[in-house]
């Protein structure tokens, strides 16, 4: 797709906007579905549901889509993945399900198994079709901490095994950062909070507004109830740590990735030039949206080599075809500003080193390298703290060096009580990775409130 720009200074129009921001893997068309479907081989040790976290069964789910079954490939879906809508559409299906589909071999080009996906998980939400019921109730009750897709996920799981589920948030609405943190071409609130509402709807209570820890002790959790999940993902995003990074033309990729989210198109319009500092998938999606929005220039700022950049190729492939530019082995040290506004970000050139224990090849600065790249807005994306503290006010809990929480291999901590998911114990991944967290964790407390 080719992005609509504006001459300079003019902002774009909210249709040019709403054009950029088309979706990035549009749904298929009733013949267009079952056109891919039969091209799916229906292996027998399918690798393609192997590669996914949360295994669902892809041939089986696209056979019923051949056969016209929509219903039924969704009840595949969603009963292996709680969060299958929005998988279908932000999962990097590129080194996962389609990455590994058999197709690749022969024809060079896989299943559309993501958009096979959405177009039996949307029928889903078009028609309402209410796929799951509750179980039986077991006179339990468990707190889920976090809104995000690791607490949805162990919560629909817990509902339907019986349990009675009150899940806590601190932000006014479900989804996490499906709902705030994914780029609008990937993954829209809409989709987010509807896939969050079949889950409430199964008679999960959602208390909004409160944040664990502060609002409500874990303390009285452990109290109140007979389990705890924690899914409370991570903090705020890694400081720069540079002169100038507290000026206001300094924002965090998340933060402005949400106002992209939460405010009708034509309402934001962002500066002329822009500097994303990192080298992740949210980089990409906080650069890419830049350039949607009409930026003139957006660039990156990462301190290693493309070949060290932790985001997927096909995301780096992105941002070059929105027109993004790269500034590799380059490290900022100072936002500058000059009047009130920011106009430039002081950097060096860096030359790799030798691998660190880690096995990534450290960074040096080349004397002399000082150069000012010319910017209005600087774009911080180097990842997510983890929230250490309010983790360590959990009776029990520990974490392990990097500040994620020690689990077992089913997802309990080392309190008895108290289970946990998500990024908050991998560090970070991908909603499929939560979802699988969330649905093990449950089966998990399944069997602790049995007594097992």
């Amino acid at each position: 797709m080719s992005l609509r720009t504006a001459g300079a200074g003019a902002p774009l129009s909210a249709a040019d906007i709403a054009h950029n921001f088309a979706e990035l893997h549009p749904a298929l068309t009733d013949s267009e579905a079952v056109a891919e479907s039969a091209r799916c081989l229906y292996c027998y040790d399918a690798p393609c549901t192997i590669a996914c976290p949360t295994h669902i069964d892809v041939p089986s789910f696209i056979k019923k889509i051949a056969n016209d079954n929509l219903k039924g490939a969704a009840r595949v879906i969603l009963d292996a993945n709680p969060l299958g809508h929005s998988c279908a559409r932000a999962c990097p299906v590129e080194v996962l399900c389609e990455g590994s589909c058999v197709m690749n071999q022969s024809e060079r080009r896989p299943v559309a198994i993501g958009r096979l996906q959405r177009h039996a998980t949307d029928a889903v939400l078009a028609k309402g079709w209410k796929l799951f019921a509750p179980g039986a109730s077991t006179g339990k009750k468990v707190a889920v901490v976090g809104a995000g897709p690791a607490g949805l996920a162990c919560a629909q799981e817990l509902r339907r095994a019986g349990h009675a589920v009150v899940m806590f948030d601190s932000r006014k609405q479900p989804g996490g950062l499906n709902t705030f943190g994914i780029a609008q071409y990937k993954l829209r609130p809409d989709t987010a909070l509807a896939e969050a509402k079949t889950i409430l709807d199964l008679g999960v209570e959602l208390r909004t507004g409160v944040t664990v820890g502060t609002d409500l002790s874990f303390a009285q959790l452990e109290r109140d109830f007979d389990a705890v999940f924690l899914g409370v993902g991570l903090g705020a995003t890694q400081s720069l740590g540079i002169a100038g990074e507290g000026h206001a033309g300094v924002v965090d990729a998340l933060s402005f990735i949400e106002q992209l989210k939460t405010r009708p198109y034509g309402t934001f319009t962002p500066p002329t030039r822009v500097l994303v500092i990192g080298g992740g998938n949210t980089a990409v999606d906080a650069a890419t949206q830049a350039k949607r929005l009409g930026a003139a220039s957006v660039a990156f700022v990462y301190r290693r080599s493309e070949d060290e950049a932790p985001a997927y190729d096909f995301e780096i492939a992105l941002a070059r075809a929105s027109g993004c530019e790269f500034h590799w082995l380059t490290a900022p040290v100072e936002v500058v500003a000059d009047g009130g506004r920011v106009t430039g970000l002081t950097c060096v050139k860096m030359a790799l080193g030798a691998p660190d224990a880690s096995g990534r090849r450290g960074v040096s600065a080349v004397a002399g390298s000082e150069h000012v790249l010319p910017c209005d807005l600087v774009i911080k994306a180097l990842g997510q703290t983890k929230r250490v503290e309010l983790l360590r006010g959990v009776s029990g809990v520990q974490l392990d060096g990097a500040g994620r929480v020690v689990i077992d291999e089913v997802g309990r901590t080392g309190n008895a009580k108290v289970f946990a998911g998500g990024d908050c114990v991998n560090g970070g991944k991908e909603i499929v990775n939560a979802a699988a967290d969330g649905k093990r964790a449950a089966a998990a407390i399944s069997t602790f409130l049995r007594g097992h």
